[in-house]
């Protein structure tokens, strides 16, 4: 049996459950976000090479804000704006804001889908998404909806994962039943290509590859549910999942055991680009950009 995602409409996300699975991880989100964190850490670090001081952001996907609270830190005087789908997720956020910002009402929060921004066009000087747009069945929506709201010469900061993220658990399942059991990631060019296509300049792409750990099978499940990132497809199996296909899954995750411990891959996508526009009739000046050199690979 192949472990090949088959695009038969088995994989299409349900965004009832998307929502749904958020709104009840967010109580433990944090405990268990450990590889969030570490990529949203990664990402902003790419931040310390552009000077580009924003004064107003959107954080795409604000989950319980590890990223707007980092990005306050970084841009003290910017008004910064949290968007999620999980109101549960952001009520969580708003607990961290510190007393000054929250006096200054610098911290927005808003409970909207990222396939309809709710903010006015050319609007926002930064939008930040850290691993968000895996939840989105159309990223071209997206990403035009994102080109819409930044203004000229604003910048498109994200992360995503690609389609080698959770292989050894596909693959495993795929050896169980026909069900699809782990979401479909997009391919690192076919990102680059839709931002291209929505309107973006000069977009940077590139990968790398991040193993977790784990003792076994169970705390992989266990974590996946805890972040809210269990299997949310349209294909997956509508009932509980047997003791035996768990077992059955343990059996066949062994294979890939190494020094006593299971590895989880996440093939982890990072996306920067631009909305440049000087056409006629625009108001808006793209905003003035340097780029220091030692981002730039030898």
């Amino acid at each position: 049996m192949s472990d090949k995602i088959k695009n038969d409409g088995r994989s299409e996300l349900d965004p009832v459950q998307v929502r749904r699975s958020f709104e009840q991880a967010a109580s433990a989100y944090d405990q268990a976000a450990v590889l969030q964190r570490e990529v949203a850490n990664r990402l902003l670090e790419r931040l310390d090479y552009i000077r580009f001081r924003p004064a107003r952001i959107l954080d795409l996907g604000a989950g319980t804000g590890f990223c707007q609270q980092s990005l306050a830190h970084r841009y003290p005087g910017a008004e910064i704006h949290a968007l999620d789908i999980a109101l549960a997720m952001l009520l969580q956020a708003r607990k961290k804001i510190s007393w000054l910002r929250r006096l200054k009402q610098r911290d927005h929060f808003m409970n909207a889908d990222v396939n309809a921004l709710p903010y006015a066009n050319s609007s926002m000087d930064m939008i930040v998404s850290n691993l968000t747009l895996q939840w989105c069945s159309d990223l071209r929506v997206v990403f035009s909806e994102c080109q819409r709201v930044l203004k000229p010469g604003g910048m498109l900061l994200f992360t995503n994962f690609g389609p080698n993220t959770l292989k050894e658990l596909r693959h495993c399942w795929s050896e169980i039943d026909d069900y699809s059991h782990v979401n479909q990631f997009s391919d690192m060019h076919d990102v680059g290509d839709t931002l291209l296509q929505s309107g973006f300049s000069d977009p940077v792409v590139d990968m790398e590859m991040i193993t977790v750990t784990y003792k076994n099978v169970r705390n992989v499940m266990q974590d996946l549910k805890q972040i809210g990132a269990h299997n949310v497809t349209r294909g997956r199996h509508r009932g509980l999942t047997g003791k035996g296909h768990l077992q059955r899954l343990e059996q066949a995750y062994e294979a890939y055991r190494q020094q006593d411990r299971l590895p989880v891959s996440y093939e982890v996508i990072y996306g920067l680009a631009w909305r440049h526009d000087n056409s006629p009739g625009k108001n808006n000046q793209p905003a003035e950009i340097y780029i220091s050199t030692d981002m730039i690979k030898k």
